[in-house]
């Protein structure tokens, strides 16, 4: 969507901030020996407790609240009983939700337990290639310049960008035009509009550029093992640059 007035772009706020405190809440929880259902839990009781509804079981069916993801699975992991995280481990805690008519989407990739530099580092790579991409958001920019300086971002921080998943338009529906892809299409002709909401993500990975999708029919997940980590924010798109909704 485009915000139009004052009162969309209050509730594109109000959403993105509530994602981004579920999100932080569960960041906070992560621990060796917790399970990915028990995070999906607590975020299940904060969508009751703000009347939100979580926007891939509302719109998708997607059976969590959240999508958590870990190692090589690149996004849309099942919250499950048996996912036990472990020392180490890469964990992706994706929130995306629907306040008041109004969606916002956000995720973030982090290390368990004891840091691991490397691992550290892949999670800080996929930020720094976000917000690279977030610094391009501005009204009369080409869409594809977000894209080029996210994949720039990656390559100079020594890894690959996962070319089949991308940012997306949100605001009145979780998935709504344009595709924002982490690379740059020279065919692309887009420009920004004032007021495009945008759902701006990164998919980082020490060595693959494709996912596939698993049996479960959700999970997507690198083929040769590689890691992956994400890092997302909903921003709206101005004159003066990115107002990002989702801190």
């Amino acid at each position: 969507m485009s915000i139009q007035n004052e009162k969309e772009l209050q509730g594109i706020l109000k959403a993105g901030k509530f994602v981004a405190l579920v999100r932080d809440v569960l960041v906070q929880l992560v621990r060796p020996g917790i399970s990915t259902k028990e995070l999906d839990s607590v975020a299940e009781g904060y969508f009751h407790k703000f009347g939100a509804m979580s926007a891939p079981k509302f719109d998708y069916n997607f059976p969590g609240f959240t999508c958590i993801s870990v190692n090589e699975e690149a996004a849309h992991g099942i919250p499950s009983e048996t996912k036990i995280l472990q020392e180490g481990d890469l964990v992706n805690i994706d929130v995306s939700g629907k306040l008041d008519g109004f969606y916002a989407d956000c995720g973030i990739s982090i290390t368990v337990g004891t840091s691991q530099k490397e691992r550290v580092h892949l999670c800080q790579a996929a930020k720094n290639s976000t917000l690279a991409g977030i610094s391009q958001a501005k009204t009369g920019n080409y869409l594809r310049n977000i894209g080029k300086a996210m994949h720039l971002s990656a390559k100079n921080d020594g890894y690959t960008m996962i070319k089949n998943l991308a940012g997306h338009g949100t605001g009145r529906k979780l998935h709504e035009p344009p595709q924002v892809l982490p690379y740059e299409d020279k065919k692309e002709t887009f420009k920004l509009n004032e007021g495009l909401v945008l759902a701006i993500e990164s998919f980082v990975s020490t060595g693959a550029h494709y996912v596939y999708e698993m049996n479960d029919g959700w999970t997507l997940k690198t083929r040769d093992g590689s890691f992956v980590t994400q890092f997302e924010h909903t921003v709206i798109v101005t004159k003066n640059g990115a107002i990002i909704a989702t801190k």
